[in-house]
């Protein structure tokens, strides 16, 4: 089993940013690719951005150039830079994890709020 914590969302004004965080706890050596994914009201969950172990990265067209995902495997935690936020970005922000075993385990943090004001 894997437990994500995510912390750092909040409200900003357009053109601000938010470092959102995402601490992974259990079985952290099972973890392959970490990601986030955001929900707006109405809407299906998305994509924004995927790391792998490696540190291989693959982003949505929407955040390319504004959004930065990293990764700290020695303290389990992913992160995700958000700059040049726009009010389309507002959303329910979840973090995500994908075990390396076969057939792959996923598990969601409960998620954290972003609001951008316009």
């Amino acid at each position: 089993q894997v437990q994500l914590v995510e912390s750092g969302g909040g409200l900003v004004q357009a053109g601000g940013s938010l470092r959102l965080s995402c601490v992974a706890s259990g079985s952290v050596f099972s973890i392959n690719a970490m990601g986030w994914y955001r929900q707006a009201p109405g809407k299906q969950r998305d994509l924004v951005a995927t790391i792998t172990r490696g540190g291989n990265t693959n982003y949505a067209d929407s955040v390319k150039g504004r959004f930065t995902i990293s990764r700290d495997n020695a303290k389990n935690t992913v992160y995700l830079q958000m700059n040049s936020l726009k009010p389309e970005d507002t959303a329910v922000y979840y973090c995500n994890a994908v075990t390396s075993w076969y057939p792959p385990s996923v598990y969601w943090g409960q998620g954290t709020q972003v609001t951008v004001s316009s």
